[in-house]
């Protein structure tokens, strides 16, 4: 079952002890959980005390790639039912709202009001919930950091069902941003906001010849840039290795804008086509057919273009307007792997993109972004360096041993594997990449002795 067809369940009316499916946006490896769906506050405690013997796990939109919010003979609690703004500082630019409440909702309220989200990742629908717990990062990480820093508070619900008001600075804070739901459940944050002009993107967009020549481009004028990201050609080999079409940004001023436009600068549009099949043929995506795509995008890419406008969506979050997407991977799915390694590592990315090439992984969604300043988050992703996310259909014939070499390579170079797109890390490469893990560990267990926060993730790497 997919995660949009078990978010469905998980928002129906069925009883909260029957079991279903649930799995990631991957579509792999589903377990069957009991789907609680809290719509106050103190339900939400009383969900907590009633989890049972194999735990629970909170979750947001389902939008984790892998078996972060999935819970194997346990509760899995959707906490989309709660979702509202409680406060908007317009002056201070600050929001108090739900966890359970999405992206794509607080763009509808604060956009209007000349306000945006600090931080958003390729999709808008996910939680505030779950951007703290994943620690999610954007194509602005290099000037603006992971979500969870402009995080001033959240209100958690802890294992003995109190909650806490937790502030920015304080090791809970640290071990629940990234710490995938296993410290409690976030039930409220106060957000700081980025002040906008307009509801428009400025757009610039060129072509890089190969891996070189993308990272010198990238080295040399990300400053310039708010956001920045490059979509890469992974099944180009010789010369061409690395290719890549670079598409940087920033928020458009009120007179960059056509006059026609100016009279509602800040009108947030969306547009959804019509959505993927929910059946496809296995074999859709094969090294041919996303060849052809990947050589037709490179190609019709301007040379170099500046400044075109662009629309909020358009920029962020294009798939968004496929509703369920990843429908097009079959019913055998897809694995997303994201990893990151440092400045300095240059020679172990290139070796990694080398053998992803020679390997012939038939990925179309493949990006690479620079990453800034690390974030405090004990298991936050981002280190500084240089980061590269692919798609790739799961039923990929030697795919685990790739993803294993590709995982010591990550290791040996002193990077790391994000945990939120991950589904198969083996957990003895775990602490060479996470060194904060066993303080993690540590407040853990003194937070939740009877490991009431459970999830599959956390068993299948002893979180």
């Amino acid at each position: 079952m997919s995660a949009d067809a078990a978010q469905d369940i998980a928002s129906a009316t069925a009883p909260a002890s029957l079991p279903v499916p649930v799995t990631g946006w991957g579509r792999t490896a589903p377990t069957a959980a009991r789907l609680i769906r809290p719509g106050t506050y103190e339900e939400a405690v009383t969900a907590v005390r009633e989890c049972g013997a194999r735990g629970g796990i909170p979750r947001g939109l389902g939008r984790a790639y892998g078996d972060a919010a999935q819970n194997a003979g346990g509760a899995v609690l959707d906490m989309t039912g709660l979702d509202r703004v409680h406060a908007i500082d317009a002056a201070g630019g600050t929001v108090l709202c739900d966890a359970g409440i999405s992206l794509h909702r607080l763009m509808e309220v604060l956009l209007p009001l000349g306000w945006f989200v600090p931080v958003t990742p390729g999709t808008r629908y996910v939680t505030v919930g779950g951007a703290i717990g994943a620690d999610i990062h954007g194509k602005n990480h290099h000037v603006s950091g992971s979500f969870s820093r402009h995080v001033l508070s959240f209100e958690l619900l802890t294992a003995d069902g109190s909650i806490r008001t937790v502030s920015r600075g304080t090791p809970l804070f640290d071990a629940t941003a990234g710490g995938m739901g296993l410290t409690g459940v976030i039930l409220t944050a106060t957000v700081q906001l980025l002040p906008v002009e307009t509801s428009l993107m400025s757009v610039d967009t060129e072509r890089a010849t190969d891996l070189d020549d993308l990272m010198a481009r990238l080295t040399a004028t990300d400053h310039h840039y708010r956001y920045s990201v490059a979509w890469i050609d992974l099944l180009a080999r010789g010369a061409a290795t690395g290719r890549a079409v670079l598409t940087r940004g920033d928020h458009a001023p009120l007179d960059a804008l056509p006059a026609s436009t100016r009279r509602a600068p800040l009108e947030f549009q969306t547009r959804r086509l019509l959505a993927a099949p929910a059946f496809l043929p296995e074999g859709l995506l094969s090294r041919t057919t996303v060849g052809l795509f990947n050589e037709l995008w490179y190609r019709r890419a301007p040379r170099a273009r500046t400044g075109q406008l662009q629309r909020i969506p358009t920029f962020f979050h294009p798939l968004d307007g496929v509703p369920h997407w990843n429908r097009v991977y079959g019913r055998g799915g897809f694995v997303q792997y994201q990893f990151v390694v440092g400045h300095g590592q240059e020679d172990a990315l290139r070796r990694i993109v080398r053998r992803i090439s020679e390997h012939r992984c038939p990925s179309f969604l493949a990006v690479l972004k620079r990453f800034g300043e690390a974030d405090p988050g004990w298991l936050s992703f981002p280190v500084p360096g240089w980061t590269l996310a692919l798609d790739i259909p799961a039923g990929l014939p030697g795919l685990g041993a790739l993803l294993d070499r590709l995982d010591e390579d990550v290791a040996e170079a002193g990077g790391r594997v994000y945990l939120a797109k991950d589904s198969r890390l083996r957990p003895e490469l775990l602490a060479a990449m996470y060194p904060r893990l066993d303080d993690f560990r540590t407040l853990r267990a003194e937070l939740d002795p009877r490991g009431v926060f459970v999830s599959d993730l956390a068993r299948r790497l002893t979180l």
